[in-house]
């Protein structure tokens, strides 16, 4: 995840998203893909990941950015010159209400602290929006629950940003095992983490990150497991360790964990923030196998199997995912799979992680 951290402090340096090459060509080669239509787009949260999800999506073909919602005044100014934001898409938390009203715009997305997202979501969906939320849905899984019935209720389509699963050489992957490429799998082993700076800053507070290294990074390793396999788990057990106890206070620093899968493979996952480097995927079956490294940033992913590099475009993620769901919501075609759904797996998962730590790395048995 080193190179995840990289480019958010590349940010000022004018080194973004829209370095990497070949969407335009990609994305108007979607199935159903339509140059007259757009998904209208407004950011909630203005911090370091919107800044590089605006930047990617002057790339998109099927998705628009076209409005902004911040508790900070000082940033609109900058925002409106940079991406054409006009007044009337412009809102703050106070009035955000009233986007209900505001045609021209079909779908905000979330970049909102974590413990933040469970609010921001009610508030989409009440009035009536489309919405995209970051990684990780919500704190819990009860709060997933309560966002997935909130959408269904208003109508609107619900997904989480979840870029990996848009990505070509992932996309490979998942094909390939799909294929029974790889034979029957027989073990996972994924692990991603950096090492986090700035003390102060929101990741290492509990009551907004709601927990640390694992609710960002560990998700990643966690997903993976789940998409190498093509299985659910069903057990989990997990351990946590602690080398700077001042500065991960609130939340964990490292934490390991296994998955047990039905037809019993064991994937070994691990998460940190407090050392760089930790990012790759490996996946071994009975007649094959795959590694990635890097895996799980913002790209380039690299990836080798049994029968060589996986040779697949480098994309800018964020403006691919966007066309993705772009063209599953203008288009009718089936959601992707990154839905509410896929996030609360996920977070019915680290519920389970977490229970594990507190009961000393007792195996819990996971509750669907």
């Amino acid at each position: 995840m080193n190179s995840r951290r990289d480019f958010l402090q590349k940010i000022s340096l004018g080194i973004g998203a829209t370095a990497l090459t070949g969407l335009p060509e990609v994305a108007s080669a979607l199935p159903g893909f339509r140059a007259d239509k757009q998904l209208r787009v407004a950011l909630m949260g203005l911090g370091g990941y919107a800044n590089i999800v605006a930047r990617g999506m002057k790339e998109c073909k099927t998705a628009k950015l076209v409005g902004i919602v911040t508790g900070t005044p000082s940033k609109i100014p900058e925002w409106k010159q940079k991406y054409g934001i006009e007044d009337k898409n412009v809102y703050n938390y106070e009035n955000f209400h009233t986007i209900k009203d505001n045609p021209d715009i079909d779908l905000v997305y979330v970049i909102t602290p974590n413990s933040l997202h469970h609010k921001h979501v009610l508030m989409v969906a009440a009035a009536k929006k489309h919405v995209i939320c970051e990684k990780p849905v919500a704190d819990n899984a009860k709060q997933a629950r309560e966002m997935i019935a909130a959408c269904e209720k208003a109508g609107v389509k619900f997904y989480i940003g979840y870029r990996l699963h848009f990505e070509p050489h992932t996309r490979e992957l998942i094909r390939m095992r799909e294929a029974g490429e790889f034979g029957k799998i027989m073990h996972v082993n994924n692990y991603a983490g950096f090492t986090i700076g700035d003390p102060t800053q929101w990741r290492l507070k509990k009551a907004l990150a709601g927990g640390g290294a694992m609710m960002d990074v560990g998700v990643y390793s966690l997903n993976g497991a789940r998409y190498c396999t093509g299985e659910e788990p069903i057990w989990v057990t997990a351990q946590e360790s602690k080398t700077d106890p001042v500065k991960f206070k609130e939340v964990d620093e490292t934490i390991t964990f296994q998955l047990g899968f039905p037809s019993g493979i064991i994937a070994n996952c691990g998460c940190t923030y407090n050392f760089n480097h930790a990012e790759r995927l490996h996946v071994m079956g009975s007649k094959g196998w795959a590694e990635m490294n890097p895996s799980f940033g913002y790209g380039p992913i690299r990836g080798v199997t049994h029968k060589g590099p996986i040779d697949q475009p480098d994309v800018n993620h964020q403006a691919y995912q966007m066309d993705g769901v772009a063209d599953a919501i203008l288009n009718g075609k089936p959601d992707p799979n990154v839905t509410g759904q896929e996030g609360l797996k996920d977070m019915i998962v680290v519920d389970a992680v977490y229970e594990s730590i507190r009961k000393g790395g007792a195996k819990i048995f996971i509750n669907k």
